[in-house]
Parts: structure tokens; sequence; C-alpha cells
């Protein structure tokens, strides 16, 4: 099917931009944002997907705070891929690369925004993550990151707020390529034992005139899957520097999975070595009620149906029993050589971890 998108220069294969250069269900193409006031007053993570090959286009909007964990969120059959709309969801790429807009039109339900992205610094193309298992490519995904702030209007639980540029920072990725999304398979092979295993840990920290990009996923037996160390300077000038191999200590809460404090390091970074003392200020259970995989009537690319729209209202804490064994966004601040920022420390602890004395996929740290 021919859309708008086919009147541009843009084709990477033999076939109209509806349709993609694989097969795979699971391809996707996909938005995350976060937004904080560099505080723990509470922590809004938003995105949007695409997956062409299921037909199926969703966006969803968490915000943790006073207690709550609220998600609005949305799903709609896949037409021309240039409509980045679902329902009362709409992205709008105000300059590509610099400056985004998220809306969320007022509703019945409890999140209302309309917010405009600036970077802080140029966006960074992260490492590819490619992850094979018993012959099948589980993970094969591309990503650019990026720090900024925002500005606008945002409405929750009745509650008006004026959100600036002064304090109110996030973090944003573009993502696309082959991950799990959609209906559940038949495992198969693998059986019980998952997609993701061991440690993920996710960091853009943003600071007054750079940003520190970390990623790690290692598993329990030491293997580290991905990595990345780097500095991106504000000032595109200067040239983003390879902090080499990082280094971490976690600290969780007893009986969780939460990380209470870190302490990241980069023993090789050019000029001496430098530790990161990572503080969580307040923290959002995306793997519940947003299609991050918690909820099996709810995941990114599930067909819902023409069009869906629906709102959650629940208690933070009884959503994060469930919550602590996915994905985990934290707001955090981060301090090192005396200098102070804020940004996601992203956890998520899947199956046993060891060093931080999670002895088996169930319980909490000892």
């Amino acid at each position: 099917m021919l859309s708008s998108w086919d009147d541009y220069p843009v084709h990477q294969v033999a076939d109209t931009i509806r349709h993609v250069g694989t097969s795979d269900r699971n391809f996707y193409d996909r938005y995350y944002f976060n937004l904080h006031g560099s505080s723990d007053e509470f922590f809004m993570v938003m995105g949007l997907g695409q997956y062409p090959n299921l037909a199926v286009q969703d966006a969803f909007a968490c915000v943790s705070r006073g207690g709550r964990h609220r998600v609005v969120r949305a799903s709609r059959e896949l037409g021309d891929r240039m409509d980045t709309s679902v329902g009362p969801f709409r992205v709008e790429v105000v300059k590509p690369l610099e400056s985004v807009r998220f809306i969320l039109e007022p509703s019945e339900h409890a999140i209302a925004c309309d917010l405009t992205w600036q970077g802080a610094i140029p966006a960074f193309e992260e490492p590819r993550q490619y992850i094979r298992k018993h012959g099948r490519v589980l993970f094969d995904t591309m990503r650019f990151a990026q720090t900024g702030t925002w500005e606008g209007t945002l409405e929750v639980g009745g509650d008006t707020i004026a959100v600036t540029r002064d304090r109110w920072w996030g973090t944003r990725d573009r993502s696309w390529g082959i991950r799990p999304v959609g209906e559940t398979e038949h495992p198969g092979i693998r059986g019980a034992e998952g997609q993701m295993t061991g440690m993920w840990n996710y960091s853009p920290m943003q600071f007054d005139d750079h940003s520190i990009l970390y990623i790690l996923n290692e598993t329990n037996e030491g293997e580290r899957l991905i990595e990345e160390a780097v500095r991106v300077w504000a000032d595109p000038a200067r040239e983003p520097e390879w902090l080499g191999r990082p280094e971490y200590e976690h600290s969780l809460v007893h009986g969780t999975r939460i990380v209470e404090k870190s302490r990241i390091a980069f023993p090789e970074a050019p000029g001496g070595g430098f530790v990161v003392e990572a503080t969580p200020l307040t923290h959002a259970f995306i793997a519940v009620g947003t299609g991050y995989g918690m909820d099996q009537d709810w995941r990114h690319g599930m067909y819902q149906g023409p069009l869906v729209v629906q709102g959650l209202d629940l208690d933070h804490d009884e959503v994060g029993k469930i919550g602590q064994y996915g994905v985990v966004d934290h707001v955090a601040r981060f301090e090192y050589d005396g200098t102070t920022g804020f940004g996601l420390h992203e956890q998520a602890f899947i199956g046993a971890f060891e060093k931080v004395g999670l002895r088996d996929g169930a319980g909490g740290a000892e």
C-alpha cells in the first residue's frame, strides 16, 4: 500500500515504506520519553510504537505521583506510517534530532499534556544490541539517545502543572529493529529461560554542559551482552569521550529487587577514572500497564482492535509487588567531582543475579 512517506526518498528496500525489510513479526519502531522535575515530585514515562508486521500502532503515558500509578494507553490498526497518532496521543517531530512534541489530549482519564522536548546534547547513536538464542534472533536493535528539557503543560489527577525548561528535564530515545513484541509466542526449546536474563542497567545522566550515557546488560555468569560508557558534550564542536569499561556497585532495598543506591565507576576514563554516585529519588513501574510485558492483555504490538483507549489508576505500592520483576525506571540524582546532575536510572533484574544478592528469579535481595 502507498502512504505519504512514499513520496519522500527514504526507501531502503524494493517495497513501499509500509513494508519493512524483514518479515519477522517482532520488527518494531518506537519513541520513548521521560519527564521529571529534577526532584522526587513525580516521574512520567511516555512512548509510541509501530509494529508493521503486526499491523498495530500503540502509545502510553505513565505517571507515578502521590502514591498512585496512573496510565493512559491506546492502540489502533496501523495504516500510514507517517501518521504518528493513536486516539488522543500524537507525536510531532518539530526539528529532526533536536525537538519533538508529545501530545495527550484531555479525556475522561487522569493524564493530559502538551509538551515540547528540546535536546540538550546532540542525538547519539548507541551500540547495536544483538542476541541470538537457539538459532533465532531475539534482539537486533538500533537506538539513538538524547538528554534534554521540556516545556508545556501537564494535567495529572485534576492538577495542572506548568512545565518549564529550567528544571523539567528528561531523556528520550528512538529505537527500531527486532525485539519480542505482540502476543506471547510458544517458547519451544527456550522453555522458561526468558528472553533477557541477568541485569539490565541504563543510565543517561544529564549535567549542565554534558551528559554521560551508560548501558550494561550482564548475565548472572558475568557475560556482558552490551555495554557503553560515553560522555557527550552539549557543545557539538566537542567530540564525545569514550569512558572505557564501566563497573558498578548496586545496593538493593532489602527483600526487594529495587535499587536503593549505586556507584558507577569509569576507571579507564581519559584524564583519570571517576565514580558517579547515583541516588534514586522516585520511580515508575513501567512494566505494569504500559505494554512492557507484565500484562497478558496489553503488550506492545498486541492487537486490540481498530481503536481502543484505556486508563488505569492503581496503588503505587501494590503495583510494585509485581512491577519490581520487570523494568523499573527511576529518576535519580547523579554526583561526581563536585558536579550534580539528574536523569534516568533504569534497572531490571531478570532471574538470578547473585552479585546483588538475588539468588533466584523469585526472591528479593538478601
